[in-house]
């Protein structure tokens, strides 16, 4: 891919995907974000030039509701110049009364629209790549099971109704219908474009650009958040999962688009497993100054994760993409001291 290629960015004011056009634009790409409102797309090129980047290689398009039929057609029909797309916009808040309505059928039509609009109006655009989740592959939550290792064939057998029963089933069902949607356009309609996904698991690291709202940070980011903000007698839920850091997420969707090799695959993003015991330990240890601020836990259930969460294999992403991701210690810390510099 040439310098001179313009890259299609959906859902460009999200957590992922500034950094994502942030790389981008730093590797002298051009590049169309999708927006909800002028205000997000006007700051995501005021952060890109205060970054002293080359803030007149974006320009934005705003698509209010990725869910509505033809949202993506006007976008693409105005930029001809686009052959790669990656489509990172997808619904995901908690806050849903009705699951189907709010969280299930707009991710999967935002995915078919966005696809149904490149074959439609994007025949130039020759890669696509979608950014899914880990809830689409491995069993999750209830479902985790250690004795089965997940793997880039794996699907998390979440059933549809299943996703109904509260808004976090309903957030991994999204994501997993969504993933099946992008699979089977490409099979049944056999477009000009190759597909790759993306799976990150929990999405650590710093913000894209500096953090004029510390209030509003992503879902992952609250975590540390969270902790940064409780009291020496604060009590927290000690969640397990596996972690990736947000300029990994960022560096693979690039590169899923760049190499051949990747073109038809599934990656899993995921570098380690955590604890919130364990985050809460390493900022105590590289944090000194918070330490008398902070609770202090249980340190003996740093590990928790071992009993608690599917073992992931993804020797073959890594493989595949052929960087070293970012450790967990880095990770962590540069998240702490951006949100207390």
């Amino acid at each position: 891919m040439s310098s001179s290629t313009t890259v299609f960015v959906s859902g460009a004011s999200g957590f992922i995907a500034q950094t994502l056009v942030k790389q981008l634009i730093e590797k002298g790409y051009k590049v169309v974000g999708t927006v909800r409102s002028n205000e997000k797309g006007d700051s995501l090129k005021e952060n890109l030039k205060a970054a002293k980047l080359q803030s007149e290689n974006f320009t934005y398009e705003i698509v209010k509701d990725i869910a509505v039929k033809g949202a993506f057609d006007d976008a693409l029909k105005k930029h001809p110049e686009v052959t790669v797309f990656l489509h990172t916009a997808s619904p995901f808040h908690f806050n849903v009364t009705d699951i189907e309505k709010e969280l299930l059928t707009p991710a999967v039509e935002g995915t078919n629209n966005a696809l149904q609009a490149i074959k439609t109006h994007g025949p130039q655009i020759k890669r696509v790549v979608v950014t899914s989740s880990y809830a689409a592959v491995g069993r999750f939550a209830d479902l985790a099971d250690p004795s089965i290792p997940a793997t880039e064939e794996s699907w998390n057998p979440i059933t549809w109704e299943q996703s109904l029963s509260n808004p976090l089933a309903g957030y991994v069902g999204s994501k997993k219908f969504a993933e099946k949607a992008a699979w089977d356009f490409v099979e049944k309609e056999k477009p000009n474009f190759t597909l790759s996904v993306i799976n990150p698991v929990y999405v650590f690291g710093p913000q894209a650009f500096e953090i004029k709202n510390k209030s509003q940070l992503n879902t992952s980011s609250e975590i540390i958040n969270g902790l940064l903000n409780s009291k020496p007698d604060s009590k927290f839920d000690n969640l397990t999962g596996y972690f990736i850091d947000v300029r990994d997420v960022a560096k693979a969707h690039i590169v899923a688009f760049e190499k051949d090799s990747i073109q038809g695959q599934r990656l899993i993003l995921a570098e380690s497993p955590f604890s919130t015991q364990s985050i809460l330990d390493l900022i105590r240890k590289d944090f000194p100054q918070l330490d008398s601020q902070l609770p202090k836990g249980d340190p003996s259930q740093a590990d928790a994760w071992k009993k608690a969460e599917s073992k992931i294999e993804n020797e073959k992403t890594r493989e595949l993409l052929g960087f070293k991701f970012i450790d967990f210690k880095k990770s962590i810390d540069d998240s702490v001291a951006q949100i207390i510099g």
